[in-house]
């Protein structure tokens, strides 16, 4: 969950199978347990509305290390870090990055800095479409040392620099589960 609307979502489906909630925030809800509501049960409902019931240590780390990313991300945080996004994960989970990583990997069959490069693109193609800044400021807001990365990344990503984006409209978008490779 990575927006109001997706915890509005969630709020009501689970809700709707007679769950009380208690609360909705991203990545967790916390629902009376008295109620008796099969797993599979809200399984069904969130996969329906294409979210994910996560019960492991595993799923739950990778989802928060998502979380995490959008954050740094979205939130213009990657500039104010003083260290490398590894070393921030790190720290923030109290977990060597290698763990981290693939565990990332073995979940999601993909690997956790080629999530964090297409989550970059995304948000880079968002900021292109809004036309407020040039592509200096957005390289800046995303923690690239120059623009010249962001562009070598962004091409081999899409397949056009962020100019001709910009200037094309910005072609349809595709989640992000259909860039993985």
């Amino acid at each position: 969950m990575v927006c109001p609307r997706c915890i509005k979502v969630v709020r009501e489906e689970l809700e709707s199978i007679g769950l009380p909630v208690f609360e909705v925030e991203l990545g967790k809800a916390t629902v009376c347990a008295s109620v008796d509501v099969r797993e599979e049960t809200i399984r069904d409902v969130l996969y329906k509305n294409e979210f994910e019931l996560l019960c492991d240590s595993k799923s739950e780390l990778v989802e928060q290390v998502k979380l995490a990313v959008i954050d740094l991300i979205y939130q213009d945080k990657l500039p104010l870090l003083n260290t490398t996004v590894s070393t921030y994960l790190a720290a923030e989970f109290m977990k060597d990055y290698a763990t981290i990583s693939s565990t990332f990997k073995a979940l999601e069959e993909m690997p956790l800095s080629r999530y964090i490069l297409l989550q970059k693109i995304e948000r880079t193609k968002e900021l292109l479409e809004y036309n407020q800044e040039s592509v200096s400021q957005i390289a800046n807001r995303l923690g690239y040392k120059s623009v010249q990365h962001l562009s070598a990344q962004f091409k081999e990503i899409t397949g056009v620099t962020p100019l001709r984006y910009r200037n094309a409209g910005g072609p349809a978008r595709k989640p992000i589960h259909q860039l993985k490779d």
